[in-house]
């Protein structure tokens, strides 16, 4: 039926209608790859509901999700969470920043010299083989368990991708960009500011997002072994009160926040990507 109207139609009509199909076309495969990530989570949020609602999971071991919102608002209007999230926020701006700079800086170093690559890679990759809590006990006999621990496990954290990235970027760059930058006659530093690092952005984007998605990670970690405020702390202190309601709430809050942050970065690094060399 479709294929008799086609053809009484004229060539005009049917590029039109063709051009109709094929916009709704691309417009359900957008949404469609816009709502299959969002699969998983809806099912799993969906068996949750079903869950308690039935009684499949005992209250005690997953409470229910009234309960966990309930749980949630009552943590916001007391403005305890508020106190919680910005103790969190904090230790994660100073540690992360510090620890994203020197790892820049470190990277482009070894990316740019040869010999500092010679003397210092190959101890910077025996090094960062130890994992981020493994230094937990050491650091804990030399500053204490106060902030500097918090701020200095979580620097390691972001140091690390940072500093990889940058170092591979760096070294990444096409040579066709290096000897148009030698026909044009640039110094070294037009070379780097100028053709290295604007080729080496994507790169170091990636290692940045993997970086916060470490230091987020160590943050939680290292709020739960010590530290007296913060969501780690408030995951902990559910859990010793065995309110598992307070620690799904927690957990929730961690998930939304480290998930808005990594979106915030995924945003930055596309505006940035485009900042190459023509």
């Amino acid at each position: 039926m479709a294929n008799s109207i086609a053809r009484t139609l004229n060539p005009g009509q049917r590029t039109s209608l063709d051009g109709t199909h094929g916009h709704a076309a691309n417009v359900a495969r957008s949404l469609g790859w816009i709502a299959l990530p969002w699969l998983v989570p809806v099912a799993c949020a969906v068996l949750w509901v079903l869950g308690s609602h039935y009684g499949w999971i005992s209250p005690q071991i997953l409470p229910s999700p009234t309960l966990v919102f309930d749980t949630l608002g009552g943590l916001a209007s007391t403005g305890e969470l508020w106190m919680h999230i910005g103790a969190s926020l904090s230790r994660i701006a100073v540690g992360f920043t510090g620890g994203v700079v020197l790892g820049l800086l470190l990277g482009a170093w070894l990316g740019l010299s040869r010999t500092a690559e010679a003397y210092i890679l190959p101890s910077f990759n025996a090094v960062v083989q130890v994992p981020v809590l493994g230094w937990l006990p050491f650091l804990m006999i030399v500053v204490g368990i106060g902030e500097p621990l918090k701020y200095l496990l979580i620097g390691h954290a972001a140091l690390v991708p940072v500093t990889l990235s940058t170092l591979q970027g760096f070294r990444r760059t096409p040579p066709a960009y290096l000897d148009v930058a030698r026909v044009f006659r640039y110094s070294r530093h037009q070379a780097i500011f100028n053709v290295i690092l604007p080729s080496a952005v994507p790169v170091i984007g990636t290692g940045i997002r993997l970086a916060f998605t470490k230091a987020w990670l160590t943050l939680v970690v290292v709020e739960l072994v010590a530290s007296s405020e913060g969501l780690g702390y408030l995951i902990v202190y559910g859990r010793q009160l065995f309110q598992l309601d307070l620690v799904l709430a927690s957990v929730l809050i961690v998930g939304a926040i480290g998930y808005a942050a990594d979106r915030l970065l995924s945003v930055l690094e596309h505006k940035l990507s485009p900042a190459r060399p023509a």
